[in-house]
């Protein structure tokens, strides 16, 4: 059984749950299943760390403690490789990249950027009543952090929450999905055993009660929450963490629209489109899970993407040539299946896909077309393997349907002027954008969303900033 990290201990609980292997159903392993008195203990730890240590202003030691879990990571990546693939059925492929590597380079990332990031900057001196004011800001850390990960990429999103959080010299409840605790209960263990960060400064919880990730939100004693999940959960954290007026950071949902410009390449277009709808089984928030195409060459378009997604190797995930595995439960697979068929039953038109293929938890590639900017299907988030297509007619109507979400996270658009594309980009009102095909994401690249897509930015130097709170000095000079 993976075990709680509880104030610098490694603790088992009276009980425990099962985690699937999403590819076949049957059980990887067992992890300890936190309650809300183990949730209110790791507050306390957290919050006693970080009042009564140095944790949160000696900087050599926080670079040091980095350093060394960069080292853990990276010793220990083939273990958690595998974990990963079995836990949460990602392709090996895709480990090799935002799954586990990528991820990984974010704690190195950060322990070079704390050694030198400036937490003191000076303001002009002024004068005030015959003196002169010398006037100074400094950053420190926020405080207790509750951290909230959502389970299609928990080393991504534990790593790019706990690192920068304790970078800036923060305490941290983090607390994994319950759908992969392995793998977030596996970086606790790594942080007790090779790392020596102090007791208390981190704590890593997994639990099937959702009173404990309340506890988190509304606990008197946490200082900021960030969450990654849902935008209906995200509202609800938000709503919790009202009566506290704690600090909040929100990287929630997204409908992204990939926008195909009418000098675009189609081939190279629909082939970007398939891939990156059937990227993690579409389990994604800044997929582009909508086509938008220009009308005149609608049919030409959906026939090369739907080729395309018909040639997506997908299947058993710890096979190195599988690109497509598994959604993460049954559960999630009849939410998606669903949400197919409703769209089908108001007029859509299923070009491919669509079916349910056992054993495990997959579903085929999916395009639908005859689907209206208004429609469920184009409006809210799925979380698989579906791909709507939307015709436009011209630059003007491609933005307008873009920007037809509640959400913003991301985008993408082909052309052959790049020139254009950037001006199509700039007018689409989301967090990221690729321009023909351009990837942005890395541990120095910030991450987050407009509208209900969020609030705050992850990874880069605000990343850090968002777990540091300023304080402004000003002296009398003599």
């Amino acid at each position: 059984m993976k075990r709680l990290l509880i104030d610098g201990r490694l603790v088992e609980t009276p009980a425990s749950f099962d985690s699937l292997n999403p590819a076949t159903g049957d059980v990887v392993g067992q992890s300890a299943d936190a309650t809300i008195a183990d949730a209110e203990t790791a507050v306390a730890a957290a919050r006693r760390a970080f009042d009564t240590t140095t944790w949160s202003t000696d900087r050599d030691l926080r670079v040091r403690c980095l350093d060394q879990l960069h080292r853990a990571l990276t010793e220990h990546k083939e273990e958690l490789r595998e974990l990963t693939i079995a836990e949460v059925g990602a392709p090996r492929m895709l480990t090799h990249g935002p799954q586990l590597d990528q991820p990984i380079e974010i704690a190195r990332y950060y322990a070079d950027l704390l050694q030198d990031y400036p937490l003191t900057a000076d303001l002009a001196d002024i004068e005030f009543r015959g003196q002169t004011h010398r006037r100074w800001v400094e950053k420190e850390a926020a405080g207790v952090v509750a951290a909230i990960t959502a389970y299609n990429f928990p080393n991504q999103l534990a790593l790019a929450k706990l690192v920068p959080a304790l970078a800036a010299g923060c305490t941290v409840v983090l607390k994994g999905a319950p759908d992969t605790p392995l793998t977030t209960l596996a970086l606790g263990e790594l942080i007790a055993e090779h790392t020596d960060i102090p007791a208390g400064v981190v704590n890593v919880l997994s639990s099937t009660d959702v009173q404990v990730g309340e506890v988190l939100t509304t606990h008197p004693d946490v200082d900021m929450v960030t969450f990654t999940g849902s935008t209906a959960v995200g509202r609800r954290i938000m709503a919790a963490a009202a009566p506290t007026v704690k600090k909040v950071f929100l990287e929630l949902g997204g409908k992204s629209a990939m926008v195909v410009l009418d000098d675009a390449d189609f081939d190279t277009a629909a082939m970007f489109a398939a891939f990156t709808i059937c990227s993690h089984s579409g389990q994604g928030c800044a997929l582009t899970s909508r086509l938008l195409v220009p009308r005149e060459h609608h049919d030409a378009i959906v026939a090369k993407v739907a080729a395309a997604l018909e040639r997506i190797p997908y299947g058993d995930p710890s096979a190195p040539t599988t690109y497509m595995g598994p959604l993460i439960s049954e559960r999630q697979r009849e939410k998606v299946d669903g949400m197919v068929r409703r769209a089908v039953a108001s007029g859509a038109t299923l070009v491919t896909g669509g079916k349910k293929v056992d054993p495990g938890f997959f579903y085929t590639p999916t395009l639908l077309t005859g689907v209206d900017s208004a429609d469920e299907i184009a409006q809210e988030e799925v979380f698989g393997p579906v791909l709507v297509v939307i015709p436009f007619d011209g630059d003007d109507d491609a933005v307008r349907i873009a920007n037809d979400s509640i959400f913003g996270l991301s985008g993408g658009v082909y052309s052959a002027d790049e020139d254009r594309a950037v001006a199509v980009a700039r007018r689409i009102r989301s967090g990221t954008f690729g321009i023909n095909g351009g990837n942005y994401f890395g541990p120095d690249a910030p991450f987050g969303g407009f509208k209900q897509s969020g609030i705050g930015r992850e990874m880069g130097v605000a990343g850090l900033e968002e777990f540091l709170e300023g304080k402004t000095f000003a002296a009398v000079k003599a």
